[in-house]
């Protein structure tokens, strides 16, 4: 098999074989591919397509290129993707809520990504804290605290790592079967027993009609099903920010304000409904709203607080 191969395949509009799409992925992540080939490779992607288990056959061999963690512990290992929106500073709720209602979350996040600001710039924005912890460090901090968002290591999807940096250049960022794999590699790698992913829509966010979030939503949850990991999407208004002052420190203080019972908002309502689901499908709550109830319960009493310090 050769990379010269599955190019011609997608240059005659023929989609790649699982076993084709297995074995770029890999060359990808030990340098057999060249950036050209990679290249070449998302733009063919971009204009043939996947599918769907070419789409989980990429993703998850991108996922294996890599680290995958498992974990051993007394409760669901759960956690949370947002497509990216102005003022989403959610995870830095959810994750301590979560921790509190008795999940854990290994929250691998990333930095700002064109107009959206990313969770790892935020919380490095509070003096002294550092992201980048290494394995033996994420792992005390999850078993003792039951939540940690640090940053992903260079041993996390190396072949995603690749073919990211050629899609920004080669102008295929947009490929729905290439964001799917991207994002659902990374988060899978972390080991899951559930997923929820809130598909922004609206003027802020990547996505600004309905049927491209629903696109998206359906291609990541039939994605990440079909891979093994419980997942459930929500598409989430993005028309405005979900904060009123924007910026790393500016939302860091935000988030001590919902955490320390300040405001109730906007923040507080999309934490309820995605960990309301998320508690629901690993059986730490009875229904959907059972699990919205106590993840406000978690930030309303101050337990949330508590985990976040």
């Amino acid at each position: 098999m050769s990379a010269r191969v599955i190019l011609a395949k997608l240059r005659h509009r023929q989609s790649p074989t699982r076993e084709e799409l297995v074995w770029f992925a890999t060359a990808l992540a030990d340098g057999r591919v060249s950036d050209a080939q990679a290249g070449a490779f998302a733009m063919g992607v971009c204009q043939v397509g996947l599918s769907d288990v070419g789409r989980v056959a990429l993703t998850l061999a991108m996922r294996d290129s890599g680290r995958v963690f498992s974990w051993n512990l007394d409760g669901p290992v759960l956690d949370k993707h947002s497509t990216g929106g102005v003022g989403d500073c959610v995870s830095l709720v959810l994750a301590p809520a979560l921790a509190a209602c008795g999940a854990y979350v290994p929250m691998i996040s990333g930095r700002g990504l064109g107009h959206t600001g990313g969770t790892l710039d935020k919380i490095e924005a509070i003096p002294g804290v550092n992201s980048q912890v290494d394995e033996a460090k994420f792992r005390q901090i999850v078993m003792q605290v039951g939540c940690a968002i640090v940053g992903a290591t260079d041993d996390i999807a190396p072949a995603d790592k690749r073919l990211y940096a050629v899609r920004d250049v080669s102008s295929t960022v947009d490929s729905l079967d290439l964001i799917t794999a991207s994002i659902l590699s990374k988060k899978l790698a972390a080991g899951l027993d559930g997923l929820v992913l809130d598909v922004k829509v609206g003027s802020g966010a990547f996505m600004k009609d309905l049927g491209q979030a629903r696109a998206l939503a359906t291609a990541l949850t039939k994605t990440a099903n079909a891979s093994g990991c419980r997942t459930t999407a929500i598409i989430s208004d993005m028309s405005q920010p979900l904060v009123p002052s924007l910026g790393n420190g500016l939302e860091i203080a935000e988030v001590m304000r919902v955490l320390t019972g300040q405001v109730i908002g906007p923040v507080v309502s999309v934490c309820a409904a995605l960990g309301g689901v998320l508690l629901a499908n690993a059986g730490l709550a009875g229904d959907v709203q059972t699990g919205a109830d106590a993840i406000v319960g978690a930030i309303r009493s101050g337990r949330a607080a508590e985990k976040f310090g």
